[in-house]
């Protein structure tokens, strides 16, 4: 995970971060686009998501972000049930699009000191401590990265085309 030091000021940290949140983000929905909205159901395993399932994690993980940055997590209190899963890949699509702009309109306004508080989450099974803000950050939009390529093989399963990513890929060759 990144974050502030002395040798690297705040302000060009969270820079990095913003950069790096809107070019992983174009990607993720090139990625989500390119997904065939009558396979939604596909699911390679029983104990793998839907597509479906695994497109809403997008949104759900942004919700977490927007949780972190503003009220924080009580984890003293119930999980509140999710809300369902939209039916259509373009409703998932726009509520990811809707909560990333959200997201990155609150880091926009963090300061060098809102990026050094915590936040309380899980760091490893059943255990819980205190992450930076910054870090936090990074490691939800590394863990977005993970998710997106999982969701890349369920393009090849669905038979669809496979976007570049990091690279050229089988359906967009670079030369």
């Amino acid at each position: 995970m990144t974050s502030a030091t002395p040798a690297e000021p705040a302000s060009d940290a969270l820079q990095t971060l913003l950069a790096a949140m809107e070019r992983e983000h174009a990607t993720t929905v090139r990625v989500l686009r390119a997904f065939p909205a009558d396979r939604l159901d596909l699911q390679p395993h029983p104990k793998s998501k839907t597509a479906r399932d695994l497109a809403w994690l997008f949104v759900q993980e942004q919700g977490l972000v927007e949780k972190a940055l503003t009220t924080g997590f009580d984890w003293s209190a119930p999980p509140s049930a999710p809300p369902p899963v939209p039916e259509t890949l373009d409703e998932i699509v726009d509520a990811f699009e809707a909560a990333h702009g959200r997201v990155v309109g609150l880091v926009r306004g963090m300061s060098a000191d809102d990026l050094r508080q915590t936040v309380q989450f899980f760091v490893a099974p059943k255990t819980m401590g205190d992450i930076p803000k910054i870090d936090f950050l990074w490691f939800l939009l590394h863990d977005q990265i993970h998710h997106r390529g999982q969701f890349s093989v369920y393009l090849r399963m669905a038979d669809a085309r496979v976007p570049s990513i990091y690279g050229p890929t089988a359906d967009e060759p670079w030369f």
